[in-house]
């Protein structure tokens, strides 16, 4: 049994491999947060290769200081859509959840073009709401976490169907796309992955929106009730749907 984000982190690792990030490259983590997407890309790289992750979070970037203790791994606050020339170029650029949160993902993917090197990679990772709550019983809790969590995002302006325009954004911004795939989180009555952890740290930001209340969460017991909900239907419930892409710059 994991945690969503457990499950996240590995479909993330898996798209990393799957684009080529290797061995010797220097790659930009934008959106990085509390850094843990460029430890994952800081292991790929190895001892030759160098991650800058980019944040305009400064909480965020010092909670990654306090915690994330690599020496290849370099943390900057700043906007990676206009970052300085003073940082140089990168073999690839990485974000997570990040494009949806852009204005204009097209203009972003413009910006960030100009601290690749010819022939460089982008590789993002975008979930999408578009694809209802799946499952052959009803499953009415399921479907309110979900809910409560994607109108969160919609509501501080996020765009919640992302993932199925990230190749379209991508090749707009002129880049050509290697690899595309969406993957889903699939949980059965024995196959559980938590959201109570996630459901937790969105908490006050659900708050702030008027999505649910705490008692309607009941964050303490939400993990519990997912689990006896399904395992009373006896079903297997698809919830989360992530997008993967991969795209070359013109050499």
């Amino acid at each position: 049994m994991v945690d969503l984000a457990t499950a996240v982190t590995a479909v993330t690792e898996r798209m990393l491999v799957d684009a080529g990030i290797r061995e010797g490259m220097r790659v930009l983590d934008v959106g990085c947060g509390r850094g843990l997407v460029s430890l994952l890309i800081a292991r790929l790289v190895g001892e030759r290769g160098q991650v800058v992750g980019v944040d305009i979070d400064s909480r965020a970037l010092t909670m990654a200081r306090e915690t994330v203790q690599d020496s290849r791994i370099t943390f900057v606050e700043g906007d990676f859509r206009s970052l300085a020339s003073e940082h140089g170029q990168f073999d690839a650029a990485v974000g997570r959840r990040v494009l949806m949160y852009q204005p204009d993902a097209v203009e972003a993917l413009r910006g960030l073009a100009r601290v690749l090197r010819p022939g460089g990679l982008m590789v993002f990772q975008e979930h999408d709401s578009t694809v209802a709550p799946t499952s052959l019983t009803p499953l009415p809790l399921h479907a309110r976490v979900r809910e409560w969590m994607w109108r969160t995002v919609e509501r501080e302006g996020g765009n919640v169907h992302m993932g199925f325009g990230l190749a379209s954004a991508l090749t707009r911004a002129g880049l050509t796309v290697e690899h595309l795939r969406a993957e889903a989180i699939v949980q059965t009555p024995e196959m559980h992955h938590y959201v109570g952890p996630i459901a937790r740290a969105m908490l006050p930001r659900i708050l702030e929106r008027g999505v649910a209340t705490e008692v309607e969460l009941g964050i303490d017991t939400l993990d519990a009730r997912l689990i006896e909900e399904r395992t009373k239907a006896d079903a297997t419930y698809i919830g989360e749907m992530i997008f993967c892409a991969s795209a070359r710059m013109p050499r």
